[in-house]
């Protein structure tokens, strides 16, 4: 498409986009009774304007059934997780046993390490990328410590090179080769959440495991966001919030993934719940855990019934949209024409103004750039 710089070019576009009546199914923020141009879904995702109903739906079914609601009614809370398993499945490219909603993003990293993170003898260290997000770093230096290494030997940073914000995926796979008979686990974003940068999940995937070492993401800027294959990419396991990307309202539910692989692997330590107990026996309550087949096997707690009914919501557009291909080339077409604009204000400038620091390849929905330390003329600053 060739591109031009004028409101009536970008209105028209709009107008001719498939996907544009999803704007309807969202709230925006208003101020001075016009709505925001929000660009922050990358913190927070706007509210389905279906939220409230299907909040509404499950607080009925508290008021009129009470406990009941567990096995009765039109969404019994024993079996709610299933409907949205079906749901989260083709955003991360799983089967729906491979899913599961529960707990926190965090939470959930904590628990999977627990299980895939398995040091022993010289292979005690995990691999990730510098300047992961804070969430990842205390984390993974928190679960090393938990076994008794200093992270400052256990775990390996892999820095952009000098001058660039971004790492080449050749450096990445060159330094998992470099110290591969020491790594237990690869432990990656699958977007940076500062640069953009996609990383080659796929690629470092297939390193990984030439190694000998186990492979997980955190996907909380990838999930809902790009187009991912875990279980054909064979990742051994990953955990995403569904706050950002996925519109499921502050805090809402995480999900994870865990390959199926490692379903009948009775090595796999984890930190057992009632709620990941066999769900046929469940309320035998006996003695002995015995996990329910599939990501479920890793819940703990029960079912959070209103936060898995607003990512239900938002998840009922993603089916509406077609999930994420056609998204992803909408997100393509409006990133390609906003580094277009960029470019123009800067030749307009006479000067760089802008600079784009997300990697071309793979290029995500926005790309991040950072302003750079010259005055901007008043007409183009932020008011």
């Amino acid at each position: 498409m060739i591109f031009e710089n004028s409101l009536a070019f970008a209105q028209s576009t709009d107008q001719q986009d498939p996907l544009n009546h999803l704007r309807d199914e969202f709230f925006f923020p208003q101020q001075n009774g016009k709505p925001f141009i929000y660009l922050c879904g990358n913190s927070l995702g706007l509210q389905p304007k279906t939220a409230k109903k299907y909040i509404d739906q499950q607080l009925v079914n508290w008021q009129n059934l009470a406990v009941e609601g567990w096995f009765e009614g039109d969404t019994p809370w024993m079996f709610f997780h299933k409907a949205l398993k079906e749901l989260m499945a083709p955003i991360v490219g799983a089967s729906s046993q491979e899913v599961s909603p529960m707990n926190t993003l965090t939470v959930n990293l904590h628990l999977l390490m627990v299980s895939f993170y398995k040091p022993k003898g010289k292979r005690f260290k995990i691999i990730m990328e510098a300047g992961a997000f804070p969430s990842d770093q205390y984390a993974i230096e928190s679960q090393v410590r938990f076994h008794g290494y200093d992270p400052k030997d256990a775990i390996i940073e892999v820095s952009p090179r000098a001058g660039e914000y971004t790492l080449r995926t050749a450096d990445i796979l060159a330094e998992i080769a470099k110290h591969g008979d020491e790594i237990a686990l690869v432990m990656f974003g699958g977007i940076n959440y500062f640069t953009g940068q996609w990383y080659n999940m796929p690629a470092i995937t297939k390193a990984g495991h030439e190694a000998g070492a186990v492979v997980g993401f955190d996907l909380a800027h990838a999930a809902g966001n790009v187009p991912l294959q875990l279980h054909d990419w064979d990742v051994d396991f990953a955990c995403w919030c569904s706050y950002k990307y996925q519109n499921s309202g502050p805090g809402g539910i995480s999900g994870i993934f865990v390959h199926e692989k490692h379903f009948t692997d009775t090595s796999l330590d984890r930190f057992a719940g009632w709620w990941g107990y066999q769900e046929q026996e469940r309320f035998k309550m006996t003695k002995g855990f015995v996990p329910e087949v599939g990501a479920d096997g890793w819940q703990v707690s029960c079912t959070q019934v209103i936060p898995m009914a607003l990512y239900y919501a938002s998840l009922q557009i993603f089916e509406k949209a077609g999930f994420i291909q056609p998204l992803r080339e909408k997100s393509k077409q409006l990133t390609a024409y906003l580094s277009y604009i960029i470019k123009e204000i800067n030749g307009l400038l006479g000067e760089e103004q802008y600079q784009i620091i997300t990697p071309k390849q793979r290029t995500t929905v926005a790309p991040s750039y950072r302003l750079l330390p010259n005055t901007i003329p008043k007409q183009y600053s932020r008011h």
